[in-house]
């Protein structure tokens, strides 16, 4: 049968019409781009034709043969911009009607087009929109006779109306912009406006460069097809906008410039951002929109951080299931913050440290305590979570990371389910810290006469091993010693400092002295198990674990209060009782004797249900052929 293509559907098209979803031939495929795949299209309405990108979603269509030369699509989304002075129509979402035709009527260039021979299409990443399902309602192409019989209507060139040219330059500086989707925005459109929530919002920082003091904040924006983007503010244009963004809050933002995201300081999975200017518009949509979400995720379980990239950013969930207190540290600038460590297990049977910095542990980390403390174990979702590769895989928040308490979401629920079931009692694995590289990424359990019999730790390469024992004597003499409390990157110096002259602290790595400096412990600690015993070396977070408060604390009571009864009384206190210890068993030199030093990595409480099961799981893999009772 005839296809009617949609008449004058080019001209309107140019003229700035969105809404007509108009029908149209594919009269011609060109592959062009170097760096990236991209498809530009010659589209004609059986009497004028236009040049078009297609997005990038959408390029398994030309690579299945969906859509090919002599084509009869129907343009679902699009949009038409001035790029090097020409028209290009952006081709977002399409559907094939028929797979297969000839061509109809007698197609031309638009007047005042060169020919495509005189003219280069740019080859620039126009748009990375996101994918949206398309469905072809006609899968079998026209028989051939009968398209061999259809005569098209020769249609007169459209001529807009008269007075649509003379009201045009008002109509182009009054009309409001289209909204179109985040993912749709780049730098070749002329005017346009997005519907987006606030989900996050910087702090205000302040800067001095060669062109002199400044100001900035950021806030990243998501829209209801799912979109991200980033919006930065300078100097004048913070004066304007910062009190006005509230994260949460739904905003109607036109008027901004676009340039490529600096991916150094920008975690978002767009290739653009958004600078606002002095003529930008931020308006607040006092209706809710419900279509937006309020947050969006990408959670990536634990046990995949293992191969993370150092310093990548990702989302993790997890179930809280111990929280440190907090801690001050002096960063090397001079300013303190605080620091607070708590462990994350989910259930692909892995753990991971998450590092707390600045307001995050007041606020949220207080909180976290509190409710660990209380025998609650509360899952926490992190969005934008940084990666260390430091002794193991940890994570850290940074300044656009957010934390959420017992989200409301299906992964939170899932979580709690899954802990609730008989998770909270599974054994889990740590990723961070005892996971050193070269070391084992299973835990290895060992006798600690096994660690002698088996000659752990005289190899090129540390061992790593668990052992379950208990503390039967501690040290007292140089239990811990005093070091910098300085920030060198995201990690604390931690050497060994002395006082000068004037009482103050002086650090030979970082060449600075100050008032006050940091108490680590140093712990000499002897374990035994059934099988013997052994002396281990117990740093900061160890120590805390066994002595149960801070190693200044200790200090105080010691030298300053000089209170010998209430020391040994905490001493004694810690005295047998049975941990698993993760040990780091490596040769050493010490003058010219090799000795096997055994340093204690990670020290938890024996959950006697997990032991049990392990007990039990030990026995049947050694036993499989044992009756059964």
């Amino acid at each position: 049968m005839p296809v009617n293509l949609t008449r004058n559907a080019i001209a309107m098209m140019n003229s700035g019409d969105v809404n007509s979803k108009p029908l149209v031939q594919v009269v011609d495929i060109k592959l062009i781009g170097n760096s990236q795949e991209r498809y530009r299209f010659l589209l004609s309405d059986s009497e004028s034709t236009q040049h078009a990108m297609l997005a990038t979603q959408l390029n398994e269509q030309v690579r299945t043969g969906r859509v090919k030369k002599g084509s009869i699509i129907q343009l679902i989304d699009y949009i038409c911009s001035t790029v090097q002075n020409r028209r290009i129509i952006v081709v977002l979402n399409m559907e094939t009607i028929i797979p297969e035709y000839e061509i109809i009527g007698n197609p031309k260039l638009p007047t005042g087009s060169e020919p495509e021979a005189n003219k280069s299409m740019p080859n620039n990443n126009l748009l990375e929109p996101s994918t949206r399902s398309t469905n072809n309602r006609y899968s079998a192409p026209a028989p051939a006779n009968k398209a061999q019989s259809f005569q098209p209507t020769i249609q007169p060139a459209y001529q807009p109306p008269p007075n649509y040219k003379i009201q045009g330059p008002i109509m182009k500086n009054e009309a409001p912009a289209r909204i179109i989707p985040i993912a749709a925005l780049n730098p070749y459109q002329g005017r346009w406006a997005i519907k987006a929530r606030v989900t996050a919002k910087g702090d205000l920082r302040r800067y001095n460069n060669a062109r002199g003091d400044g100001k900035v904040f950021s806030f990243d924006l998501l829209d209801s097809d799912g979109g991200e983007i980033r919006v930065t503010c300078f100097n004048a244009v913070v004066d304007r906008f910062y009190n006005v963004i509230e994260v949460g809050k739904v905003y109607l933002i036109s008027k901004g410039s676009l340039k490529p995201a600096q991916k150094n300081f920008n975690h978002l999975k767009n290739e653009w951002e958004i600078f606002l200017e002095s003529n930008s518009t931020v308006e607040l949509c006092p209706d809710e929109d419900g279509s937006i979400p309020r947050q969006q995720f990408s959670f990536r379980p634990i046990t995949e951080i293992e191969s993370a990239e150092n310093n990548s950013i990702l989302d993790v969930i997890g179930i809280v299931i111990s929280v440190n207190p907090s801690v001050p540290i002096l960063r090397k600038n001079g300013m303190e913050t605080q620091r607070r460590i708590l462990n994350l297990k989910d259930a692909s049977g892995k753990s991971v440290e998450l590092t707390l910095w600045g307001d995050f542990c007041n606020k949220e980390g207080q909180k976290l305590q509190e409710m660990v403390d209380s025998g609650l174990f509360p899952v926490l979702a992190v969005k934008a979570g940084k990666v260390n590769d430091f002794n193991g895989k940890s994570i850290g928040t940074i300044s656009s990371t957010q934390l959420f308490i017992d989200p409301d979401c299906p992964e939170a629920q899932g979580l709690r389910a899954w802990f609730e079931s008989g998770g909270r009692n599974t054994a889990s694995i740590s990723i961070s810290k005892e996971l050193m590289p070269g070391g084992s990424k299973n835990e290895v359990r060992k006798t600690l006469t096994q660690i002698k019999d088996e000659g752990l730790g005289r190899s090129d390469k540390p061992d790593w091993v668990t052992a379950k024992a208990t503390v039967v004597f501690i040290k007292t003499d140089n239990f811990c010693y005093t070091a910098c409390p300085l920030m060198i990157g995201d990690r604390q110096c931690n050497k060994k400092v002395t006082q000068s002259g004037n009482k103050r602290w002086l650090c030979d790595r970082c060449n600075q002295e100050f008032e006050e400096c940091d108490y680590r412990y140093l712990l000499q600690v002897q374990i035994q198990d059934h099988t013997g015993l052994t002396w281990v070396t117990a740093f900061q977070e160890a120590g805390e674990e066994i002595l149960g408060c801070s190693a200044k604390e200790m200090y105080l009571l010691k030298y300053e209060l000089q209170d010998d009864t209430r020391f040994g009384e905490i001493i004694r206190s810690r005295l047998f009782h049975q941990y698993l210890f993760r040990l780091k068993i490596k040769e050493e030199l010490y003058g010219d004797e090799q000795r096997v030093k055994i340093t204690v990595v990670k020290v938890d409480k024996v959950n006697y249900s997990a032991e049990s099961r392990y007990l039990l799981d030990m026995v049947t893999k050694n036993f499989p052929n044992r009756k059964q009772f």
